[in-house]
């Protein structure tokens, strides 16, 4: 997955409000698939048939993995491009558009709000929709890779407690790795988003 750099490279910038909590990774919750659940209801309907799809993605999404108790959603659309079909709708849940790329847009509250959800929009049928969808289903399936990450993440957590941007780059030759054998992993069983 590109690091920071990489997405400031190729034009992603900042909008919106700073916000700068520390990073706590927590034991897996088993009610983070109905904070997800909650605010899938939402988006698709303040969405309607602009969302081709909504996704748990992340950490979160991930059945007894430690994370930041922050759920991750993927939203699809026709054209990530067309914020006019996707943006009033998902602001007006209470998030804040804060990061723009070619490929994605992020949304997440601003920092009056508890921090509880991230909303990633990208285009259906593109290379970050499926990247994130075979990693989580990737980790889901291999409970090695799932150990591995997890410790990872608690390290990286306690080594950048107040840098999110390092935290989450560093995690990057990790995931990577965990990438390849993911599409091997997606070519032998055939595997589909």
């Amino acid at each position: 997955m590109p690091t920071f750099a990489d997405s400031v490279a190729a034009g992603g910038h900042a909008v919106g409000s700073e916000r700068n909590e520390p990073i706590a990774i927590e034991p897996y919750d088993a009610a983070w698939p109905a904070r997800f659940e909650e605010m899938r209801t939402r988006l698709a309907g303040a969405l309607g048939p602009s969302a081709l799809r909504i996704d748990h993605v992340g950490s979160t999404a991930i059945p007894g993995l430690s994370a930041k108790p922050i759920i991750d959603i993927q939203v699809s659309v026709a054209d990530v491009e067309d914020e006019a079909s996707y943006k009033d709708a998902i602001e007006a849940q209470g998030l804040e558009l804060r990061w723009i790329e070619p490929v994605h847009r992020y949304f997440r509250p601003p920092p009056a709000l508890p921090r509880l959800w991230h909303v990633h929009v990208c285009s259906a049928g593109s290379e970050w929709e499926r990247v994130h969808l075979l990693f989580r289903d990737y980790v889901r399936a291999h409970p090695e890779a799932a150990a591995a990450y997890e410790a990872l993440k608690w390290r990286l957590a306690a080594d950048h407690r107040d840098d999110r941007i390092t935290y989450t780059d560093a995690k990057g030759p990790f995931v990577d790795r965990m990438l390849t054998h993911a599409v091997e992993w997606a070519n032998e069983t055939g595997w589909r988003s």
